[in-house]
């Protein structure tokens, strides 16, 4: 691995504002015609903001599992980061063979190029995390385009475009645990216009058991079904990330999409041989919408989680709002968090729930 470390601080894209452009490209799977609906109202709701909004060639297709061949997946991607007119990046969504892109990338123009806000997650990840972990570009990893549908107005979604209109000023802002989740997708071939239906109570826990939890540290993660396969590679030197960071702390975060048990078990191994565990300030687990195992005797999800994560020194907390089951939480990569949970939170009207709380600064 020959990595060189990015100089300097965490660099920060400038911030959107009105008449800033944005791309829509997809560097993993497109969006075919049936779903082309709820692309065009997603679209909408970025002009409805006063985005300039590009529509990159790679997008509106699906054929062999991506939108368009890598080769030219890889140049509009670069052509995008490289251009200096654009300002963000979002893609509709994630896909499964965006790892085809890395090895294409001019990473050495990259690193000459003005930042770029960049939000999106699951195969997102593989790709987006790397512009942080080479080139020290701070990174959004929260929903894509085809999550801001409008009238998408839980208290987490709303702030998704709001988080890239920050300025790099060091102010603190917060978002708090969600309310509830959502259990099933809709069809958005068939209700184009739909909005998450969050049926289910959240609560985040603490692997340990422990009633509270607090740590602080920059952030860096993103989806492990796609990162692990970068682990200990010039493209996910987290171990590296820790070690420039490590008077300050990381906090690394990650989301299961679809790793049963003993593939989760296999995969944070990976992980903790290429250093990723090694170091943290706290461990962040999304919630996952794998189905655990039945049965006696089964290896259950969080029996791996204990098996690998148990014996760390830091804490781990659990389901919290990140990745594949929504609404989730805007994580920026190489921001400065602090993170903070209780068990037992008052919540309005009466009763209790569990209260976790992520604060961010661009600094």
């Amino acid at each position: 691995m020959s990595a060189q470390p990015y100089p300097g601080p965490i660099r920060y894209p400038r911030p959107l504002a009105a008449a800033s452009r944005v791309v829509v490209t997809a560097p993993s799977s497109g969006v075919p015609p049936a779903l082309h609906a709820r692309l065009d109202l997603c679209l909408g709701a970025l002009r409805e903001r006063g985005f300039v909004v590009e529509e990159g060639r790679c997008l509106r297709a699906e054929h062999q599992g991506a939108s368009a061949p890598a080769a030219e997946r890889a140049a509009e991607l670069e052509r995008t980061l490289m251009r200096d007119d654009v300002d963000a990046v979002i893609p509709p969504w994630g896909g499964e063979l965006a790892i085809e892109l890395l090895d294409r990338l001019d990473w050495g123009a990259l690193a000459r190029a003005r930042p770029k806000w960049v939000l999106g997650y699951s195969d997102t990840s593989t790709w987006m995390l790397p512009l942080t972990l080479r080139l020290g570009w701070a990174t959004a990893h929260g929903p894509c385009l085809m999550d801001l549908v409008p009238g998408q107005d839980d208290a987490l979604s709303a702030q998704a475009c709001a988080v890239l209109q920050r300025p790099a000023d060091g102010s603190a802002w917060r978002q708090h645990q969600s309310r509830a989740w959502q259990r099933q997708w809709s069809d958005f071939a068939t209700a184009p216009a739909s909005t998450y239906q969050l049926t289910e109570p959240t609560r985040w826990r603490s692997l340990h058991g422990r009633p509270r939890e607090a740590f602080d540290g920059r952030l860096v993660g993103g989806c492990l079904d796609t990162l692990m396969h970068t682990a200990g590679t010039v493209h996910g030197d987290v171990a590296g990330f820790i070690a420039r960071h490590r008077q300050e702390g990381v906090i690394l975060y990650l989301e299961n999409a679809g790793l049963a048990a003993g593939d989760l078990v296999r995969a944070l191994h990976r992980l903790r041989w290429a250093g990723w565990l090694d170091g943290l300030s706290g461990l962040l687990l999304g919630r996952s919408p794998v189905p655990d195992a039945t049965g006696a005797g089964a290896l259950r999800l969080d029996d791996a989680l204990r098996h690998t994560l148990g014996t760390l020194p830091c804490p781990v907390l659990l389901d919290a709002d990140i990745g594949h089951v929504p609404p989730q939480m805007v994580l920026v990569n190489g921001a400065h968090a602090q993170v903070r949970w209780s068990l037992d939170v008052s919540g309005p009207g009466g009763g209790s729930w569990g209260g976790g709380e992520v604060v961010q600064r661009f600094d």
